[in-house]
C-alpha cells in the first residue's frame, strides 16, 4: 500500500500554500495602512469602495508575491529527500522572511512618500538615492520623524514570523523514492505553470503581463489606482524598463498645428537682461496667498508674505502646473522643456545626450551661466544633468565651504546660501543666467533654531519652512536691490512640485500639481495676473523670449509673454495616467486608452462626460496621443533641437 503522505507530500504542499497565503494577508495590511496614512488624498465612498480596490489589487499582489518568492517556492517543492529536515526548513525560513520583508518594507516607504509624489515608488525612485551622499543622515531623520512607521513594520514582521513558525512541516523521509520523485516533479511543473500565469496576471497568450497602467482599469478615480497597486509590484515592473517606444498614428500636421514643436521668436531685446530663475523646493501653489485669491477657499491662509508683495509688481500665472512629480523632473521640464512621465527623462538611457535648452541658447549669446544648490554637490542628480545642459559654473555645498550653516541633512540653510548667491552674482560679468534651487522647505521640516517662533506654524509641518524660505528670498532681494546689475535683471520664480496638502481644493488630483509661475522685472515691464493655463515647460520658451534668442528651437511649451499662435494647455502625469488640459476640458488617458473627459472646473475628476461628448473626447484624445507620439519619437531619434528636426517649418 502506498504511503500517500510521503509520496504526495500533502503536508508540505499545504504548509507552503499557508506560507504564501500569509504574504497576501500582510499585503492587505500594508494596503490598509497605505490608505489610512493617505486617506485625505483618496475620496472613497465607504468601506465597500476600499474592499473593491483591494479585490482588484489581488492580481498585482499575486505578481509581486510570486516574484519575491520564486526561490522559496522552488526550494520548497524540489524533489529532495532532505527538505523536511529541521536544517532545511530553517534555511527556508531565512530565505522566506528576508526576501518578503525587504519587499514588504517598500510599501512602508510610500506611507509617507506618497504625500509628496502622489504615486507609488518605482525603480527610478530608488535610483535617485544614488546621488545622495547623506543617506545615513536621511535614514536617521526618517527614523526620528516617522518612528511610528518603523514600529508598525517591526510589529508586522514579528507577527508574520510567529505565524510562519506556528505551522510546521512534519519531518519525514519518503519510503518510495521513485513515486515520490515522479509525483513531486509533476507537482513542480504544475506549480511553475501556475506561477507564470500568476506573474503575468492571466493565462492568455494574447495578452501582455499586467503593468502599472492596468491598475486603472476598474477605478472610479485615477488616484485610486495607487490603492490597487503595491510598491513591490511598481518597483519590479520598472526595473530596467523604459517608457520610451516609437509611436505612430497621429498625423504630423495635427501635432504641428496643436503644439508647434519647432518655434522661432523674433523678440527685440537691445540690452540683454540678466536672468535669475528660482526653483523653490516643494512650493506647491497652495501655500502662496497671491496665487489663491480666486480659488474661493474658505478661511484660506497663505505663508509667503514677501512673494505675495512681489506678486503685486509682477506678472503671475495662478493656473500653472508641474510637468513631473520630483525635483529632477522639474530640471528637465523648466530648463529644457522636456516633461517626465512614468519614468523621468533624466533617469532614462537618453538623458546623457546633448540637448538644446535655455542654457545652450544663452550660452550661444555669451551669457555666463550658473547653477546654485546648497545641498552636497551631486545631490538630486543636479550636477550631472547640469553638465548635460552646459552650465559654466555649479555652486553647491562644497563651494559654500562653511558647514556651520549646514542643516544636518539636506544642505545649507536657504537664508545664508542665498546671501552667498547674491555675493557671487555681484561679481559676475553681465549678462548672466543663474538658476537657484532652494533646499530648506523639505522634510524633516526644520528651520534654524534662531527663528523658532518667527514664522507661523500653520496647519502642516511644511508651513513654517515655506515662511522661512520666503523670508530668505526677502533678504536676498534686500541685499541686491542696490546692486548695479539689479535693474537689468528679470527674476522668475516657480517650484519643482507640491508637497503636503491641507485644503480640500488642492487634494483634488489635478490641483496637486499646481505650482506658481511669477515673472518680476524691477522696471515694471511685466505686471498683472494671467489666468490662462500654464506649465513648467512654458518657462523655457518664455526665457527665450525674454533674452531675445531668435533662432529656431524645439519646445512643446509656449512663451508666456509673446506667443500668439499656440493655445494654452497643460500636461501632468500621475505615473499611470496622463492629464491633458486645454480650453475647457481635461482628458485622462493611460498608455492605451482614454479613461475619461472632464470639465476644466472638475479638478477632482468626478463627473466623466466622455460618453456625452464623443466628438470632443476624440479630439482631445488625438491631441494627447499626438503629444506623446512626438515626445517619444523625438527622444528616441535624438531630435530634441530644431536642427535635427525632420518636419518642414
Amino acid at each position: 500500500m502506498l504511503d500517500f503522505k510521503n509520496i504526495y507530500r500533502l503536508n508540505e504542499y499545504a504548509v507552503t500554500l499557508y506560507r504564501i497565503f500569509l504574504a497576501y494577508i500582510f499585503y492587505f495590511v500594508a494596503r490598509l495602512l497605505f490608505y489610512l496614512y493617505n486617506q485625505d488624498l483618496f475620496k472613497l465612498g465607504g468601506i465597500g469602495d476600499f474592499l473593491a480596490l483591494c479585490f482588484w489589487g489581488i492580481a498585482f499582489d499575486t505578481t509581486a508575491i510570486l516574484y519575491v518568492n520564486l526561490l522559496f517556492i522552488a526550494l520548497s517543492l524540489l524533489p529532495l529527500w532532505v527538505n523536511t529536515s529541521k536544517t532545511y526548513q530553517k534555511t527556508l525560513l531565512w530565505i522566506y522572511m528576508t526576501t518578503n520583508l525587504i519587499a514588504f518594507a517598500t510599501n512602508f516607504v510610500d506611507f509617507i512618500y506618497y504625500n509628496y509624489t502622489f504615486t507609488r515608488s518605482t525603480f527610478a525612485s530608488f535610483e535617485s538615492l544614488e546621488n545622495e551622499k547623506n543617506k545615513e543622515e536621511l535614514l536617521m531623520s526618517f527614523l526620528s520623524d516617522y518612528w511610528h512607521v518603523f514600529l508598525i513594520f517591526f510589529i508586522c514582521a514579528f507577527a508574520w514570523t510567529k505565524l510562519y513558525k506556528g505551522v510546521k512541516v512534519r519531518e519525514a523521509v519518503p519510503s518510495k523514492k521513485l513515486p515520490y520523485f515522479l509525483s513531486s516533479t509533476v507537482a513542480l511543473l504544475v506549480t511553475a505553470a501556475l506561477v507564470v500565469g500568476g506573474i503575468r496576471g492571466d493565462f492568455k497568450h494574447s495578452t501582455r503581463p499586467i503593468n502599472m497602467v492596468d491598475a486603472s482599469r476598474h477605478v472610479k478615480a485615477p488616484e485610486h489606482a495607487n490603492i490597487v497597486l503595491n510598491t513591490p509590484f511598481a518597483f519590479i515592473r520598472t526595473i530596467k524598463s523604459s517608457d520610451f517606444k516609437k509611436m505612430e498614428g497621429v498625423p504630423q500636421a495635427v501635432i504641428d498645428s496643436t503644439f508647434h514643436p519647432i518655434k522661432q521668436y523674433k523678440d527685440s531685446v537691445p540690452n540683454k537682461p540678466n536672468i535669475v530663475l528660482f526653483i523653490l523646493e516643494s512650493f506647491g501653489r497652495e501655500y502662496l496667498g497671491s496665487f489663491n485669491k480666486d480659488m474661493n477657499i474658505e478661511n484660506y491662509v497663505g505663508y509667503t508674505p514677501f512673494i505675495d508683495s512681489l506678486a503685486q509688481h509682477s506678472l503671475i500665472f495662478p493656473n500653472a502646473f508641474a510637468n513631473g512629480r520630483k525635483s529632477i523632473h522639474a530640471m528637465s521640464s523648466i530648463l529644457a522643456g522636456i516633461p517626465s512621465f512614468k519614468i523621468a527623462y533624466t533617469s532614462s538611457p537618453y538623458a546623457n545626450r546633448e540637448i538644446k535648452s535655455i542654457i545652450s541658447a544663452v550660452n550661444e549669446m555669451g551669457y555666463d551661466t550658473s547653477f546654485f544648490h546648497g545641498a552636497p554637490n551631486g545631490s538630486m542628480g543636479f550636477l550631472g544633468f547640469g553638465n548635460v545642459l552646459g552650465y559654466d559654473h555649479y555652486y553647491g555645498k562644497t563651494e559654500y565651504n562653511n558647514d556651520e550653516d549646514f542643516d544636518g541633512i539636506w544642505g545649507i540653510w536657504d537664508e545664508p546660501f542665498l546671501q552667498y548667491t547674491a555675493d557671487v552674482l555681484s561679481e559676475k560679468q553681465e549678462p548672466f543666467f543663474s538658476t537657484i534651487f532652494t533646499v530648506s522647505s523639505h522634510a524633516p521640516y526644520q528651520i534654524p533654531e534662531k527663528y523658532n517662533g518667527k514664522f507661523p506654524e500653520g496647519t502642516l509641518d511644511i508651513h513654517k519652512c515655506v515662511g522661512y524660505t520666503d523670508y530668505a528670498l526677502k533678504q536676498f532681494f534686500k541685499k541686491i536691490e542696490n546692486e548695479a546689475w539689479y535693474k537689468n535683471t528679470i527674476f522668475v520664480i516657480t517650484a519643482d512640485h507640491g508637497n503636503q496638502i491641507y485644503y480640500e481644493e488642492y487634494q483634488k488630483i489635478v490641483n496637486r500639481y499646481g505650482v506658481p509661475i511669477l515673472i518680476f522685472d524691477p522696471n515694471g515691464k511685466y505686471k498683472g495676473v494671467n489666468r490662462d493655463l500654464a506649465q513648467q515647460i512654458d518657462i523655457y520658451p518664455t526665457l527665450v523670449s525674454l533674452t531675445g534668442y531668435q533662432k529656431p528651437f524645439r519646445s512643446w511649451g509656449r512663451s508666456l509673454i509673446s506667443d500668439t499662435i499656440q493655445k494654452p494647455y497643460a500636461l501632468s502625469n500621475t505615473s499611470t495616467n496622463f492629464l491633458f488640459m486645454r480650453d475647457s476640458l481635461i482628458v485622462v488617458r493611460n498608455d492605451e486608452n482614454t479613461l475619461g473627459l472632464y470639465d476644466i472646473k472638475d479638478k477632482g475628476l468626478i463627473n466623466n462626460i466622455a460618453k456625452k461628448n464623443p466628438f470632443k473626447t476624440k479630439k482631445m484624445e488625438e491631441m494627447t496621443k499626438g503629444f506623446i507620439q512626438d515626445y517619444m519619437n523625438r527622444i528616441l531619434d535624438g531630435r530634441l533641437d530644431a536642427e535635427n528636426s525632420t518636419e518642414k517649418e
